[in-house]
C-alpha cells in the first residue's frame, strides 16, 4: 500500500509538471469549442468549460488507424481505457469486453446520442479482464456511423443512473443532411493471416424544405482468423488435449469475423419549437472463435475418432450476434423558457451459440458434427422524460433546473440448444445449454432526479444532482453528485467533483448457468457456472445478489497558458463496497461431487458462483494535453496522454461455512481473481502522437506506451508472472490526388513488436499458448492496411 501511494504521487507530480507535449488524437482548436451534451443539462457548455474530466474524439482520430473496432479505435486514443484480446475464452474470444480506468466492464455506461445503450446477451465467465461482466458491445457500432465520441471520465450515476461508476462514453451519430464518405479497406497481419476487408459508408440527405435531415451510415467487414498458437513441449503426446511433440495444434488469436452493420440518424423541425428525431442501428456478426485441441485419443475416445478426426480435432465455438437498437422522441422549448424532452428507447442483443467441427461422444458413430448449442438474448425498453429551465435568482448568470424521470424494464434468457448438444457428454468444446439451464428473467425499475447548476459568478460555476432509483427484483438506490469549477483566470481553472453511485446486479449474472470445459494447469474440467438462485450454488454457500455502491471524488486543473495549448491533470479516487465478482473456479471433493450429482450434475469437476465479494479502492490521475503549430501551409497537431491508476481489494469474502463441511480447501474469491482485479492490467498508459496535414498530404505517428501488469496464478505464486512494458509505434500516410479522394496507406505496431512469453510451462499449456491473454494489445504482431476513401 505504502509503494503504490508513492508510485500515484511520483505520477501526479510528473503530470503536473511534464512539458506541454500533446493527448488525445485530436486538435484542441476544434474540440475546446465544443458544446457537450454528456455530464451537464446546460445548454451551451463547453469542453474547456466543464466541471467533470470529458475527452472529445473526433471521427478523424477514430479512423487514424486499421482498425474496424470501435473499442480498438479508442483504445488506441485514450489511455484510461483497456482493450485486451483474449483468446481460447469461449464466447469472450468474440464479444470482448473494453475497461475504463481500471474499473469492470460493466462499471462504466455508454449512451448513443445520449440515451442509454443495452447492454450484450453475453457473459464473461472465462479468465480474461472482465471476467464475470456483462456490458455493452460498443463494436456492434459502425465507426462510419460516429459524428464524435464524448467520453466523461467521472462518476455520473446520480444523472444517469447504474453503471455510470467509471464514467460514461457517449457516442454522438453523424445527423447532417448533407455530405457522405465512401471507403474501402484491406489489411493483414505481417505474420501472413488475419486479412481483412471492409467497405463503409455514410451520406446526409434533408427532405422537406430543409426541415428535416437523415444520415444514413454502413459497414460490411470480413475478417480471417490470425493464430499465435506454440508447438506442444509436453512430454505425454497424442494424449487428452495434446499433440505429437512439436507439433502446433491450437489456434491462439482472432477469431474468425462476418460483420455487418448500419445506422440511421433522423430529425425533423414540426416548428421553430418542437423537433421530432429517431435513431436506429442494426449489427449481424458471424463470430467464429476455436475451443482446445483433441488428440486422436481423446478420453478414450480412439476408435471413435479415427472414423470422424483420425489427426485430431479443434472445435470451433460459432456466436451469431444479432443487435437492434430503436430511439425515438419529440423535444422542444415553451415561450416561458422551458425545455422538454421524451423519447422510447428499445434495444436488444441476441447471441445464437453453435458448436462445429466437433463431436458428442456419447451419441457414437450417429453423432453429427454441428450442433446448436442454443441462445442468449438480452433486451431493454425505456420511457424517459427530461425537463429543463433557466431560471433567474439574481445571479451573474441563470440557474439551469433540470428535474425528469424514466421507467426501464429488463428481460434475459436462455435458451436450451437441440438434444445433441447437450445429452450424455455434450458437444466438444462447447455443451449446449439444457432445459435446465433455461432461464427467463425480467425486471423493472423506475428513477426520478432533479438538478440545479449555473454560472454563480463570472469564475464559478457548479451543480448538484441527486437521483432515486427502485427496481423490482433488489431494492431502491439513491444517488448524488456535487460539482464545480473555479476559474482563477481565462488561462488556469481548478475543477472537483463528489458522487455517490451505484451498479445494479445484471439479469445476466443473476441467471447465467451453464457447464463448459476449460483447461487449468494442463488438466482438463467440466466447470459449471451456476446461479445464486438455482438449488446447486444456495447448497454450495451462495447469497443473493445486491447493488455495488460507490463513492468517488476527483480534483483537477485545468491550464491554457498559451494559444492553441490545453492541458488538463485529474486525479480521483472511487471506493466500491460489495463489488460483484464470479467466485474462483473451485475443484470438487468427493463430498461435493456427490452433492452436484444428486442435483443431476454428475459431470461437474468444477463449479464458480456470483457473490458481493469485494470491497476496492481506485486512486489514479489522467494527464491531457493538446498543442497545435500552425505553418504558411499546414499545421502540425501534437497530442499526448497519460493515465496512471491503481486498484486495491481492501475487503474479500471469506468462504462459506459448508466448504469446510465438503472438505474443499480453496478460497471462494482466490488470489488469481484477487491479482485480475488488482494487477492483470496495466497501472500506467502513454499516449503520444502527431500528426501533419497540408493541402495534399497527411503523415500521422502516434506511439503508445503499456505498463508492466502481472498475471497471479490460482495456485502458486511461484508460477506468477509480470509482463514487462512495451512501446508500441503507429504509423500512416494519405494522399488526396483531389478534393475529393484520400489514398491512405498505415501500419498498426509497425515495429513488430509482442508481449514476453508466458514463462511457465503448465501456464502456457506446454507452450501452446505462448502470449498472456491480458496482453492489452493483444499479440498478434504488425498490422498493415490500405485505405482508399472519396467524400463529399
Amino acid at each position: 500500500m505504502n509503494r503504490k501511494s508513492r508510485t500515484l504521487a511520483v505520477a501526479i507530480a510528473i503530470a503536473l509538471g511534464t512539458p506541454a507535449l500533446p493527448a488525445l488524437a485530436q486538435s484542441s482548436t476544434n474540440t475546446l469549442d465544443t458544446v457537450i451534451v454528456t455530464g451537464t443539462r446546460v445548454a451551451d457548455r463547453t469542453v474547456a468549460e466543464s466541471q467533470s474530466p470529458i475527452d472529445i474524439i473526433t471521427p478523424e482520430a477514430l479512423q487514424s488507424t486499421g482498425t474496424s473496432e470501435l473499442a480498438t479505435a479508442l483504445s488506441r486514443a485514450l489511455p484510461s481505457l483497456n482493450f485486451p484480446r483474449p483468446a481460447l475464452t469461449d464466447g469472450t474470444s468474440g464479444i470482448r469486453p473494453a475497461q475504463l480506468r481500471g474499473l469492470s466492464p460493466d462499471q462504466v455506461l455508454v449512451l448513443v446520442n445520449g440515451k442509454r445503450r443495452h447492454t450484450s446477451a453475453m457473459i464473461n465467465v472465462n479468465g480474461s479482464i472482465g471476467r464475470g461482466s456483462s456490458a455493452v458491445d460498443i463494436n456492434a457500432i459502425p465507426i462510419a456511423a460516429i459524428e464524435r465520441v464524448e467520453v466523461l471520465r467521472d462518476g455520473a450515476s446520480a444523472q444517469y443512473g447504474s453503471d455510470a461508476i467509471a464514467g460514461v462514453v457517449n457516442i454522438v451519430l453523424k445527423g447532417s443532411g448533407e455530405g457522405g464518405s465512401l471507403a474501402v479497406d484491406y489489411g493483414q497481419y505481417s505474420a501472413g493471416d488475419g486479412n481483412k476487408y471492409q467497405l463503409s459508408g455514410d451520406t446526409g440527405v434533408s427532405f422537406a424544405d430543409g426541415r428535416g435531415s437523415l444520415h444514413l451510415a454502413g459497414q460490411i467487414s470480413q475478417q480471417d482468423e490470425s493464430n499465435r498458437a506454440g508447438p506442444y513441449q509436453g512430454t505425454t503426446p497424442n494424449t487428452g488435449n495434446f499433440p505429437d511433440i512439436g507439433e502446433k495444434t491450437f489456434i491462439v488469436g482472432d477469431p474468425r469475423v462476418d460483420a455487418t452493420a448500419a445506422s440511421a440518424n433522423l430529425n425533423f423541425n414540426f416548428n421553430d419549437n418542437v423537433t421530432g428525431y429517431a435513431n436506429a442501428l442494426l449489427s449481424n456478426r458471424d463470430i467464429t472463435s476455436f475451443a482446445f485441441y483433441r488428440s486422436p485419443n481423446h478420453s478414450g475416445q480412439s476408435a471413435l475418432l479415427a472414423q470422424f478426426y483420425p489427426n485430431g480435432f479443434v472445435p470451433q465455438i460459432n456466436q451469431y450476434s444479432k443487435d437492434r437498437s430503436l430511439v425515438a422522441g419529440v423535444k422542444g422549448s415553451t415561450e416561458s423558457g422551458w425545455t422538454w424532452d421524451v423519447s422510447v428507447n428499445h434495444g436488444e442483443n441476441t447471441l445464437d451459440f453453435h458448436t462445429r467441427n466437433s463431436l458428442n461422444y456419447s451419441l457414437g458413430t450417429a453423432s453429427p458434427t454441428s450442433f446448436y448449442d442454443g441462445t442468449l438474448k438480452y433486451q431493454q425498453d425505456i420511457f424517459n422524460a427530461d425537463i429543463t429551465k433557466a431560471l433567474d435568482w439574481g445571479l451573474a448568470y441563470p440557474v439551469t433546473l433540470s428535474f425528469g424521470g424514466e421507467y426501464r424494464r429488463e428481460k434475459w434468457e436462455q435458451t436450451a440448444g437441440e438434444l445433441n448438444s447437450y445429452t450424455g457428454s455434450g458437444a466438444q468444446g462447447f455443451g449446449g445449454f439444457t432445459p435446465t439451464n433455461e432461464v427467463h428473467n425480467d425486471r423493472h425499475n423506475y428513477a426520478v432526479y432533479a438538478g440545479l447548476e449555473a454560472d454563480l459568478t463570472e469564475k464559478f460555476s457548479a451543480g448538484l444532482t441527486g437521483r432515486y432509483e427502485d427496481y423490482s427484483d433488489f431494492g431502491d438506490k439513491f444517488s448524488g453528485k456535487l460539482s464545480a469549477r473555479y476559474a482563477f483566470t481565462d488561462k488556469v481553472a481548478l475543477r472537483a467533483t463528489a458522487s455517490t453511485g451505484f451498479r445494479a446486479p445484471s439479469l445476466a449474472q443473476q441467471s447465467y448457468q451453464a457447464v463448459t470445459s476449460s483447461i487449468t494447469d494442463g488438466v482438463f474440467y467440466e466447470k459449471g457456472t451456476f446461479p445464486t438462485t438455482s438449488l446447486a450454488a444456495q447448497a454450495l454457500g451462495a447469497a443473493p445478489l445486491k447493488a455495488e455502491s460507490s463513492t468517488s471524488y476527483s480534483v483537477g486543473l485545468v491550464l491554457q497558458p498559451v494559444d492553441r495549448l490545453y492541458v488538463t491533470v485529474d486525479a480521483y479516487q472511487i471506493d466500491i463496497d460489495d463489488r460483484i465478482v464470479l467466485s474462483s473456479n473451485i475443484n470438487t471433493t468427493p463430498a461435493a461431487a456427490a452433492l452436484l450429482s444428486g442435483l443431476g450434475l454428475p459431470q461437474v469437476t468444477q463449479f464458480a458462483y456470483f457473490t458481493n465479494g469485494l470491497d476496492t479502492r481506485t486512486r489514479g490521475v489522467d494527464f491531457v494535453s493538446s498543442y497545435t503549430v500552425p505553418f504558411s501551409a499546414s499545421s502540425l497537431e501534437l497530442t499526448a496522454a497519460y493515465s496512471y491508476n491503481e486498484t486495491e481489494v481492501k475487503k474479500f469474502s471469506a468462504s462459506p461455512a459448508v466448504f469446510s463441511a465438503l472438505g474443499i480447501s480453496q478460497s471462494l474469491i482466490g488470489r488469481d481473481e484477487i491479482g485480475r482485479i488488482e494487477d492483470s492490467f496495466p497501472s500506467d498508459k502513454g499516449i503520444l502522437s502527431g500528426t501533419w496535414r497540408s493541402d495534399r498530404w497527411e503523415l500521422g505517428l502516434s506511439a503508445t506506451r503499456y505498463g508492466s501488469y502481472t498475471v497471479r496464478n490460482s495456485a502458486s505464486a511461484s508460477r506468477d508472472q509480470t509482463y514487462g512494458a512495451k512501446w508500441i509505434v503507429d504509423a500512416s500516410a494519405s494522399f488526396k490526388p483531389g478534393e475529393n479522394w484520400k489514398l491512405t496507406v498505415g501500419a498498426d505496431n509497425l515495429l513488430n513488436e509482442y508481449p514476453d512469453r508466458v514463462e511457465n510451462a503448465l501456464n502456457s499449456t506446454y507452450g501452446m499458448m505462448p502470449y498472456s491473454n491480458y496482453s492489452p494489445f493483444g499479440f498478434n504482431g504488425a498490422y498493415v492496411y490500405g485505405r482508399i476513401s472519396y467524400t463529399w
